[in-house]
């Protein structure tokens, strides 16, 4: 990166699941373990039998809209603190990551493909959520408050629709930030998953600008993969 940053970026088109990945490496996720928590919140929730009551919908709402720290707090809290967010993630087929510790859920670790596994039981064919949790998470991701609609959406085709979750937050041991997005996009026609973590970042501005780019990146790289049972045009 030149300044000491890291950036890995992991894209995958839906329909083909043609992957596209640049870097490696363990981040901390900042707030985009918010989908995550989510996911084993309502993963848990379909085992009980049961619907989310009124106060973890409000929770998970102001915590994927807004990207609420209290309601994540909260959340973290009911689904077991790291011990239940990795034991759904075994479920999920998450890999690569680990829940933080104690009450530090924003210092969970994962990696941009981990990620992808995520997205792809949100977006993606077969889950082990159902459909009506699903829906949930699609839904809420599609309506973060506009100065939240950064980086996966500025891949968007011009008036189509987008789902993200960001993540930034300065580490106190450096200044530098964290910087991350990820989400589901169309792009060049394809619906496609996008994965871009980021850190060492000198300002949040330059986090949000590495990431867009290497998104941008990744996308035309996976545009330009041989795909012969892809008509021209179109997926």
């Amino acid at each position: 990166m030149g300044d000491g940053a890291r950036v890995s970026v992991a894209v995958q088109d839906l329909g083909s699941r043609e992957t596209v990945s640049h870097g490696d490496g363990t981040f901390v996720t900042a707030s985009i373990v918010k989908v995550d928590i989510l996911a084993a919140l309502l993963l848990g929730a379909q085992d009980a039998g049961r619907e989310p009551g009124a106060t973890e919908r409000a929770y998970a709402e102001a915590m994927i809209v807004r990207s609420d720290n209290d309601a994540a707090s909260a959340l973290w809290d009911g689904i077991g603190r790291a011990a239940g967010l990795d034991a759904a993630n075994a479920r999920l087929g998450l890999t690569r990551t680990a829940g933080g510790e104690g009450t530090l859920w924003g210092l969970t670790r994962t990696t941009a493909e981990d990620q992808l596994v995520l997205l792809r039981q949100v977006f993606g064919g077969h889950s082990e959520l159902g459909e009506a949790s699903r829906a949930c998470l699609r839904g809420l991701m599609a309506r973060v408050v506009p100065e939240q609609a950064w980086g996966v959406p500025a891949a968007a085709d011009e008036g189509t629709a987008w789902a993200v979750k960001n993540g930034w937050l300065p580490r106190d041991a450096t200044g530098l930030w964290v910087v991350h997005s990820i989400g589901c996009v169309t792009a060049g026609g394809r619906e496609c998953l996008v994965s871009a973590l980021s850190d060492g970042n000198a300002t949040k501005e330059r986090g949000v600008a590495r990431v867009e780019g290497a998104v941008a990146t990744a996308l035309s790289a996976l545009d330009r993969l041989p795909h012969p049972l892809r008509r021209p045009g179109g997926s």
